[in-house]
């Protein structure tokens, strides 16, 4: 290790106020990028990137090589040395010092990322707090097990035994109830001795976030060979509380100490990082809640990859995540053809297209996932499957981030009629204030406008939505870095990741297309308009980045746009690369059945939004 290295070994970074030059890497599973970022006169900005292959597996075996490449590129680009001659990265020794840098941090999602299985109880309440404190740790959750999930104990054995987790994580119970069942899942889990992806003299982590009076119990289950039992607060200590906290930290925490240490060159990688190497998930939930509770708002981010889609959510500070492990535009495209089914996709086509050559190009993009599409009708027809991939996504997501299930609420005669039962869904597109766009088909379509129309037509946003795209998917990088330095990490991420599209005012409600749907003004930012919106009617009115607009809205009787049926709306508009969007399609959002109806309603939208211009 070198010297300028030695002064800043992983886990003691500087003070933030002495931080200037910050390196970020996030190692995915097949590239690992690297960003810098500087303290300038204008505050902190992302100055240089670079890219590399991963190289987690054979011939290298060893992710630091490909974290030398990426940090490499950099140096070259920027005319700072910043690897020594060991490999290592170099620490600046003083606030002149033209080389190194002042911090550098790490995420991962390089050799499938942390792989979890969790086990609960009842699968609709304690296992489903297992599975919400897993995927906001950042795992991809394999299976899971439950007392009441139908399946026979020696099914579930071999279950376990088949997928091969890095750790499982147990709940069950509120605290002072009946320990049997939850203990009985413990005995469940110790015979299946659940080998880990990495072989070797590997102890496989438990961890227990069930009743407290079952874990002496637990303990005595998991005290044999080849376990590494951790126990933490109850997920679920009462039926009306959850507590996910000391869970996902304690899975961070054995993801650094068994997963990362077992993978290749992960070992290396950690003693060169200042703050823990986060699961990229991970990170990227940690920025959309410090974003979420800095601005006072509710948000959701989407990252859609080739072989899953992650959703994200932050609703009254409550945050859930999502992984869709089968909706994704390359290696789960056809997944995406049979769940969603070709005529749904294809309602999203204006083009004349034969059926069997677009199967044809389903199978061509599963067996070369990196080609990108090389005609017009190629890109109509990848968006339209891009749509359906994120509507189903966000319906699983929707379905999955609820109140807490199996919770008795008090009534009063008041509200009797009101009062919505536990397991009601957190998502409310009407109070979604930010929509954040990220993955190659959205961050990469060829115009502002393309990813613009498909967060509305997959999202369908209601009332007044801000919409935004990851500019370089660096929100990983600023996800571990808001834990080190937050001042950093928001302004980066305002000026130099964030993409502001622009704006979206749509009302939820339905009616005959043609029909009056809300009347207008809008004034302020170079625009002064005002007119009336009729059902099935979409217009985009030019609102540039930074400037601001104040947008009135009068919906007739049935429509909603933020303020109830039929009543008026004033709110302030942030402009963007695609200016404003008014929305009178209704919500939810139906296409007209008849195919010559609906591809000229297709084209009237694609050409208010210069989507595919000749």
């Amino acid at each position: 290790m070198s010297d300028a290295h030695a002064a800043n070994s992983a886990g003691s970074a500087p003070d933030p106020a002495r931080i200037s030059v910050i390196l970020a890497t996030d190692c995915g599973s097949t590239t690992t990028k690297a960003i810098m970022i500087e303290r300038t006169a204008d505050g902190f900005r992302q100055t240089y990137r670079g890219e590399a292959p991963t190289t987690v597996e054979e011939p290298f075996a060893d992710v630091t090589v490909g974290v030398t490449n990426s940090v490499s590129e950099i140096a070259e680009l920027s005319g700072r040395k910043l690897v020594a001659d060991d490999g290592t990265i170099i620490r600046r020794t003083s606030p002149d010092d033209p080389n190194g840098c002042d911090i550098y941090i790490s995420t991962s999602s390089a050799g499938g990322g942390l792989q979890m299985m969790v086990a609960g109880v009842v699968k609709q309440m304690t296992a489903e707090s297992a599975k919400r404190a897993a995927l906001g740790a950042g795992a991809i959750v394999m299976d899971t097990i439950a007392a009441n999930d139908k399946r026979r104990p020696h099914e579930q054995i071999q279950r376990i035994r088949e997928l091969r987790p890095d750790m499982v994580l147990i709940s069950g119970g509120t605290d002072g109830g009946n320990t049997t069942q939850v203990v009985q899942l413990a005995e469940l889990i110790a015979p299946a001795k659940p080998r880990p992806r990495f072989g070797g003299e590997y102890r496989l982590p438990i961890i227990f976030a069930g009743n407290r009076d079952a874990r002496p119990a637990v303990e005595s289950v998991f005290e044999g060979p080849g376990f590494d039992l951790s126990v933490v607060d109850n997920l679920r200590p009462t039926m009306e509380q959850e507590n996910l906290g000391p869970a996902r930290d304690r899975i961070h925490d054995v993801f650094l100490e068994h997963v990362m240490a077992h993978a290749p060159g992960y070992d290396k990688l950690m003693t060169w990082t200042d703050a823990a190497i986060m699961p990229t998930p991970g990170a990227v939930g940690d920025i959309l809640q410090t974003i979420a509770k800095r601005q006072g708002i509710n948000a959701v981010g989407v990252d859609i990859g080739g072989a899953t889609t992650d959703v994200f959510s932050v609703f009254d500070g409550v945050f859930n995540r999502t992984v869709s492990a089968n909706l994704g535009m390359s290696y789960s495209i056809s997944n995406v053809c049979a769940e969603a089914g070709m005529d749904r996709i294809l309602r999203w086509v204006h083009l004349d297209m034969d059926e069997r050559e677009l199967r044809n190009r389903v199978k061509n993009k599963m067996i070369r996932p990196t080609t990108i599409p090389q005609t017009l009708e190629a890109l109509v027809f990848e968006q339209a499957v891009a749509r359906e991939a994120l509507r189903l996504a966000y319906q699983q997501h929707k379905e999955f981030a609820t109140t807490l299930k199996g919770v008795q609420q008090q009534r009063t005669v008041g509200d009797v009629f009101s009062q919505q039962a536990g397991g009601q869904s957190l998502v409310d597109n009407m109070r979604l204030d930010l929509l954040v766009a990220s993955g190659g088909v959205l961050s990469h379509a060829p115009r502002m406008s393309q990813t613009a129309l498909m967060l509305i037509d997959s999202f369908e946003p209601e009332g007044f939505t801000s919409l935004a795209k990851d500019s370089i998917f660096m929100m990983p990088h600023l996800g571990v870095l808001a834990g080190v330095h937050e001042q950093a990490a928001m302004e980066v991420f305002e000026r130099d990741c964030l993409i502001v599209l622009g704006a979206c005012v749509a009302a939820k409600g339905e009616g005959k297309p043609g029909k009056a749907c809300f009347r207008f003004e809008i004034s302020g930012g170079g625009l002064s308009e005002k007119g009336q919106m009729a059902v099935g009617e979409l217009r985009r009115f030019p609102l540039a980045p930074g400037a601001t607009a104040t947008v009135e809205v009068q919906p007739e009787r049935g429509f909603d746009l933020g303020g109830g049926p039929g009543k008026a709306v004033s709110r302030e508009v942030r402009g963007g690369t695609v200016g404003l969007v008014l929305d009178a399609r209704g919500r939810p959002l139906s296409l007209p059945e008849q195919t010559s109806e609906r591809r000229a309603s297709l084209r009237r939208w694609f050409e208010a939004m210069d989507l595919y211009p000749a």
